[in-house]
């Protein structure tokens, strides 16, 4: 059982953890006058609970009135509300088995890059008292876990992110298609995935978040090869959800698949931007704590 526990938090590594408590996601997403997850709203009406009672003083709205409550007592209370400010986020973790890619044995797997990214991205907002879900998909959606924000859920979403394994095509459309559907409250949605999918059906599900009015942040996590393809003389390509496999030389290719690669990451990039979604590409060699505390220290400029 210990063995375990240590297994899945190797995903926290305390060098992260510890500059993880020094930063705050802002979440931008403006609902009714006031921003998700940073601030208590002046307004009432919107994802609001029960307080309390209190007695009714001059000039408290009527409708707030507590008439039950009258006809008990034969007295006037109103009911106070308390928002439901605090964020709910989702994190979309793609376990494709082109996820399981890495071109050296040295370096991480765009899978386990993206595993340490959601980690900490779910420890930092877990420490800020929001509640974070997880969902995990590569044709369909394999595993669906409920935004919680008690801080013994980390370990629930540790579990799950180390029990995936990457495997079977993407159908990345579906499954976000699927998880606004099933997420009624408004707030954030992060996407972790290559994007190495059909592109309709990807920007098809971005726009249905968006729809729904969800704030979403996509991490594209890609491995160097796939950016500046430099493959050796007379390379086999294998396809890692199809399986076909392609000998070829990339000295004569590189140039054609450079222009279709750049021409698909700036089409999302484009669309993404259009529909006020934060883009972001990170790179498999990349220092993983030095590129999420940059983009970190961006949302908080932004906030």
């Amino acid at each position: 059982m210990n063995e375990k526990r240590t297994d899945y938090l190797r995903f926290l590594e305390p060098e992260i953890v510890s500059k993880l408590q020094s930063l705050e996601m802002r979440a931008r997403l403006v609902v009714e006058g006031f921003i998700i997850g940073l601030h208590r709203s002046p307004y009432h009406g919107f994802s609001v609970e029960f307080a309390e009672h209190r007695q009714y003083m001059p000039g408290d709205p009527i409708r707030n009135i507590d008439w039950k409550v009258y006809g008990k007592t034969d007295r006037y209370y109103v009911k106070q509300f308390e928002e439901e400010t605090n964020l709910k986020c989702y994190i979309v973790l793609d376990c494709s088995a082109s996820m399981n890619y890495s071109s050296k044995s040295k370096w991480l797997t765009k899978f386990d890059y993206g595993r340490q990214l959601a980690a900490s991205l779910a420890y930092l907002m877990l420490k800020q008292q929001d509640a974070v879900g997880l969902l995990t998909f590569d044709e369909k959606i394999r595993r669906f876990i409920p935004a919680r924000m008690a801080r013994p859920h980390l370990n629930i979403l540790l579990k799950e992110m180390d029990a995936a394994e990457p495997s079977s095509k993407t159908d990345s459309g579906s499954a976000f298609h699927e998880l606004a559907d099933r997420v009624k409250r408004r707030g954030l949605v992060i996407i972790i995935s290559d994007l190495l999918d059909d592109y309709e059906k990807i920007i098809s599900g971005i726009k249905h978040f968006r729809h729904k009015k969800h704030e979403v942040v996509v991490f594209r996590i890609l491995d160097p090869r796939e950016e500046d393809f430099n493959f050796p003389f007379e390379a086999r390509f294998k396809d890692m959800e199809t399986g076909e496999i392609i000998l070829t030389n990339p000295h004569q290719i590189k140039e054609a698949y450079q222009k279709q690669f750049t021409e698909f990451t700036e089409n999302l990039k484009s669309e993404t931007r259009r529909g006020l979604v934060d883009f972001n590409t990170f790179i498999t060699t990349d220092t993983f704590d030095k590129a999420l505390f940059s983009y970190l220290a961006k949302r908080e400029k932004l906030g």
